[in-house]
């Protein structure tokens, strides 16, 4: 498609951000509209979360095993002061949790049976024991199943191969990793259609936001919870490390990540959309390909705070008298718990039982509080996604310690978002 294609021009005249918005708006309005489509409307928006979940698997393997591979020696990755960030991220986070619960008290109106199929973990080691099971597992099975901690582990095991291998190889790899990522930048630039649809979704679904009255109280102390780590904790870390001004940063996070994470509802599918914002901001590519998948998997703010919240609850519903002893020694399985979210079907839901037995609370009653989080999950798991996978991009960018936002931040967009003629132009080749 030529440059001057008016069609074009009209895309390419709006910024990605407001065509999201615009197709945020315009998925509440199909869904006012016309609420009865089951499937073409949706099918923007499950197409979309399968393309970004089916590229990420490969993106990250391809971009780690080319990072590492061409690292030279004595270039920083930063990976200790990211994971350092992470783990004292979600230890403050679960601790700000538990003081919202005795400031906001709340309880549950009812513990009705809704799981009696689910099948928690048992402790905290056999968190710990799946996690590293995952980490050798098949790298074919891996990239087949979106297991990004073995695809981690065999990403980084191939880079230091591909270190000895020959300069021209290295390039065959690089080629290979720009390529992937070329492709999934094209997956991205549909995301205003992908949103609207998943908008819909939500707006249609049955039962959807209506089951969250029964709940609101305990809605509004997770998701006011999330906002204030958000927006307060966050920043703090970040102007403690970096003795700058982390507003501009967080809210680039905010507005370019946890808006797609929020209506994906997945930090695998978000993984491209953060590979291309770090690209954005200019961070170091030795740094974010490896940080960013990492972080998809342990950094778990939200599902901390989902545990504590959850828990606390639960307890309180029950009448049950809390200790520090025991409150501090359910903060910190919160937050071993949720290095483990993203390996356990259910996510932080699945660990609230661990969290309970703290208590005493028997494993029916529990499963009963995981029922009413998947009642309440339109908003917590997508509000917990959004924190989760754009607090990668801040606290990669704060171990950086690059929070400035590049001058051509606003302007570079279309390099990593590629416009309607360069898909056109593609498409043609």
């Amino acid at each position: 498609m030529s440059p001057n294609n008016p069609i074009a021009k009209i895309f390419n005249a709006i910024p990605f951000i407001m065509q999201v918005i615009i197709g945020l708006m315009l998925g509440i309005l199909l869904a006012v509209i016309y609420p009865g489509d089951k499937t073409v409307i949706p099918a923007f928006g499950q197409l979309f979360v399968a393309a970004l979940k089916a590229m990420a698997p490969i993106l990250v393997f391809v971009l780690v095993s080319a990072a590492i591979a061409g690292h030279n020696k004595g270039t920083k990755t930063n990976m200790t002061p990211v994971i350092v960030i992470y783990f004292v991220s979600m230890a403050l986070a679960s601790l700000l949790a538990l003081i919202a619960t005795y400031i906001f008290p709340t309880s549950f109106p009812s513990l009705a049976s809704a799981a009696e199929n689910l099948s928690p973990p048992q402790g905290i080691s056999e968190v710990l024991m799946n996690f590293v099971i995952q980490a050798v597992d098949n790298p074919v099975n891996a990239l087949l199943h979106g297991n990004y901690v073995a695809i981690l582990v065999w990403g980084i095991a191939f880079g230091l191969m591909f270190r000895v291998a020959h300069e021209h190889t290295k390039m065959v790899l690089d080629d290979l990793a720009q390529t992937v990522a070329g492709v999934v930048r094209m997956v991205i630039r549909f995301a205003p259609l992908g949103v609207m649809g998943l908008v819909y979704s939500s707006c249609t679904q049955e039962g959807g936001f209506s089951n969250l009255l029964n709940y609101v109280q305990v809605v509004l102390v997770l998701v006011g919870t999330m906002l204030t780590v958000a927006l307060i904790l966050n920043p703090l870390i970040a102007f403690i490390y970096c003795h700058k001004n982390p507003y501009p940063l967080i809210f680039a996070s905010l507005t370019q990540s946890a808006i797609t994470a929020f209506f994906t509802r997945s930090s695998a599918a978000n993984i491209p959309v953060n590979l291309a914002l770090c690209e954005r901001l200019h961070l170091p590519k030795n740094t974010y390909t490896i940080s960013i998948p990492l972080g998809s998997t342990i950094n778990m703010s939200g599902a901390a705070v989902t545990i504590v919240v959850m828990t606390m609850t639960a307890v309180r519903t029950l009448g049950i008298e809390v200790d520090f002893a025991s409150a501090f020694l359910m903060c910190v399985a919160a937050v071993l718990g949720a290095c483990g979210t993203s390996g356990i079907a259910g996510g932080s839901l699945m660990l609230i039982p661990l969290a309970c037995s703290i208590f005493g609370i028997s494993s029916d009653i529990a499963m009963q509080v995981v029922g009413i989080g998947f009642i309440i999950g339109v908003v917590q798991d997508s509000t917990e996604t959004a924190l989760n996978s754009s607090s990668d991009v801040v606290f990669t960018a704060v171990a950086c310690k690059q929070i400035e936002l590049p001058e051509d931040f606003h302007t570079n967009a279309a390099t990593v978002q590629p416009t309607v003629e360069e898909i056109k132009d593609d498409d043609n080749v």
